[in-house]
C-alpha cells in the first residue's frame, strides 16, 4: 500500500504512524500548493483561506492511482473533498489540546508579553483570556516555531500538543491548556486516512486499524465547520468527545479575532448521527451571534 503524505516533519511522522498501523506501507512525499513558495505557486490569487491547498496535490495523486491512501492532519481537510473520494477512517485520536510553550501558564507571563501564534483561532481565544498580551504571528512548521522561540521572537508560543507528542518534544510543553476553555480546532489532534471510494480493499484495511469514536468525533466537528462556512482564517474551535449511553458531547466556540466577543456551546447528541449533532450546535450558535461575529473581518 502506497500513503501520500505532505513533505514536513510533522506530517512524515505522521504517516509512518499510520504505515506501522497497518503492517508495513511504502510513504511517499508529496509537495501541494500550501507547501510551495508563492513565486511558485500556480495559482497566486488563491486565497490563503482556502484548505484545499494543503490537500489538493495529494487528492490529485490519489484519483491518478499513485498512492492509495492521503494521511492528512484533520484540520487540513476541507470540507469537501474531491468528487471520487471519501474518508475512509481515522486512527485513535492524539491529545486535543494546545499547549504554551515557553511559560509554566498564562496567568505567569507578564503584560505586554509577546505570545507567538500563527492560528486566528488561537489570537481570539488568546485575547479573549488576556486582552494585555500581544499575539504576534509566527508561522513555519512546529521545529521552526519552537527555533523562533528560543531565538527569543516571542515570550511564549503556542502550539497544538499533539504535534509535540508525534515529534518526541513535548517536554517543551510549560502547559496544557484547558480545551473547555481554549476550544481546539476542528478535527486537532486526529488523522484522517483519505481513499478513492470505490477502492474497497483500501478501505477495509484502513477501517481495520480506524477507532470509531475518532471518526465520529471527527464527523461532528466537520459538521459545525461546514454548517457555519468556516475555512483556515475562522475564528472557530470544535470538540467533541464520547460522553457515555451512546452519546457525544461537542463543543464549539466563535470569536472576533480580537477576543473582544465570543459564543460559545456544548450540546449532547447521538453517537451514530454526529453529523446532525454538528448542524444542530451550528444553528443554536447562529442563533446566538455567531454568524454575525463571523462577518466581521480579520485584522
Amino acid at each position: 500500500m502506497r500513503l501520500g503524505t505532505r513533505g514536513s516533519p510533522l506530517a512524515l511522522a505522521q504517516a509512518h504512524q499510520v504505515a506501522e498501523l497497518l503492517g508495513g506501507a511504502e510513504v511517499v512525499r508529496i509537495r501541494t500548493t500550501g507547501d510551495a513558495p508563492p513565486s511558485e505557486t500556480s495559482d497566486p490569487a488563491q486565497p490563503a483561506a482556502d484548505k484545499s491547498r494543503w490537500v489538493d496535490a495529494l487528492e490529485e495523486a490519489l484519483l491518478a492511482g499513485e498512492i492509495d491512501v492521503a494521511v492528512h492532519s484533520a484540520k487540513d481537510v476541507p470540507g469537501e473533498l474531491a468528487e471520487g473520494l471519501s474518508l475512509l477512517g481515522a486512527p485513535a485520536r492524539a491529545a486535543v489540546e494546545d499547549v504554551l510553550c515557553g511559560a509554566e501558564s498564562l496567568d505567569a507571563l507578564p503584560s505586554n508579553a509577546l505570545v507567538g501564534t500563527g492560528s486566528v483561532r488561537r489570537r481570539a481565544q488568546l485575547r479573549a483570556m488576556r486582552e494585555d498580551l500581544r499575539v504576534v504571528a509566527v508561522t513555519g512548521n512546529v521545529d521552526t516555531r519552537l527555533r523562533k522561540l528560543a531565538e527569543g521572537e516571542c515570550d511564549a508560543l503556542v502550539l497544538a500538543r499533539a504535534g509535540l507528542q508525534r515529534l518526541g518534544r513535548e517536554p517543551e510543553a510549560g502547559a496544557i491548556l484547558d480545551p473547555v476553555r481554549f476550544t481546539p480546532s476542528p478535527g486537532q489532534g486526529t488523522l484522517a486516512l483519505e481513499g478513492r471510494a470505490e477502492d474497497a480493499a483500501t478501505r477495509e484495511a484502513v477501517e481495520a486499524i480506524a477507532d470509531r469514536d475518532t471518526l465520529a468525533c471527527l464527523l461532528a466537528e466537520r459538521a459545525v465547520a461546514s454548517a457555519l462556512g468556516a475555512s483556515c482564517d475562522t475564528p472557530l474551535g470544535a470538540w467533541a468527545r464520547p460522553a457515555g449511553c451512546g452519546c457525544l458531547e461537542l463543543r464549539a466556540w466563535v470569536g472576533l479575532p480580537d477576543g473582544s466577543e465570543w459564543v460559545s456551546d456544548a450540546l449532547l447528541g447521538g453517537f451514530y448521527a454526529p453529523e446532525e449533532l454538528g448542524r444542530r450546535v451550528a444553528e443554536r450558535m447562529k442563533a446566538a451571534g455567531a454568524a454575525e461575529l463571523l462577518g466581521q473581518p480579520i485584522t
